[in-house]
């Protein structure tokens, strides 16, 4: 019978995994951490039991997300380095005003936070008036915003640029697999690869825009938004560590205006 213990994978495992992952050499990494070869080897073999300290600057080299950075010293008979927080702790009150002023201050423009796997963890007003469109039933948290931007019963049909936009979508969700090796975000992406149509071929769709936006036909008129994300910086929680903040600007004085309208009416 195989216990909890044995089943967990072993930190020269999960450690040579992130080094593969990031495209580091053996020989590469321990002369940047200031180690031998051979003694990175062995880690990884399991030969010899590295430090905390090693650990923790070894994670810290290859960029290792910090709850994938408490799993591997868990792995190796450590306690976690990086707590994790609720978003409504009373630690965190000084976040979470921010990002209420944060989120407040960018209307009349629609701005959310959102987690790893893209669930909506705070939104503003602007926000609300674009999914007033849609089937209050779709709107039951947890809202994934991947998801309800690719489904064929979400926003897909409102988005006038699909083809292109879902392409960005999953685009972005495999680079964020590949950068935490979450294995929900890959299930996420098998999932919504099977509502995007297929993409676009050639430059057409690319000349007539500086960045690509969001098309979305709204009954009041369409609207075009660019994108931008925001993550913290020195996140020492693995929580704040996983959330990042996207504001939608408008790409032309038609959107500016009817969402000024909207948020208004609203």
């Amino acid at each position: 019978m195989t216990s909890t213990l044995d089943a967990r994978p072993a930190p020269g495992d999960l450690l040579r995994g992130w080094r593969t992952r990031r495209r580091r050499s053996q020989m590469d990494l321990a002369l940047e951490v200031g180690v031998s070869t051979r003694h990175l080897s062995f880690v990884e073999t399991g030969r010899a039991r590295a430090s905390r300290e090693l650990l923790v600057d070894l994670c810290e080299h290859l960029e290792v997300p910090l709850r994938e950075r408490n799993t591997l010293l868990l792995a190796a008979g450590y306690a976690p380095s990086y707590s994790e927080s609720r978003l409504d702790a009373r630690a965190l009150d000084a976040v979470r005003g921010a990002l209420e002023h944060l989120l407040a201050g960018h209307e009349p423009f629609p701005a959310l936070v959102v987690d790893r796997c893209g669930d909506v963890v705070m939104a503003n007003r602007a926000v609300g008036a674009l999914l007033a469109l849609l089937d209050p039933a779709l709107l039951t948290p947890p809202v994934n915003v991947y998801r309800l931007s690719l489904h064929p019963d979400g926003l897909a049909p409102h988005v006038r640029n699909l083809p292109e936009w879902a392409g960005h979508l999953l685009h972005r969700l495999e680079r964020l697999a590949d950068l935490t090796g979450d294995p929900r975000l890959v299930a996420l992406r098998e999932e919504l690869a099977g509502y995007a149509p297929p993409p676009p071929t050639g430059p057409a769709a690319r000349a007539a825009h500086v960045m690509l936006p969001l098309h979305l036909a709204h009954p009041d008129g369409d609207l075009r938004l660019y994108s931008t994300i925001t993550h913290f910086g020195a996140a020492w929680d693995v929580t704040l560590d996983e959330l990042s903040l996207e504001s939608f600007v408008p790409a032309d004085d038609a959107t500016r205006a009817l969402l000024e309208c909207l948020v208004a009416e609203g």
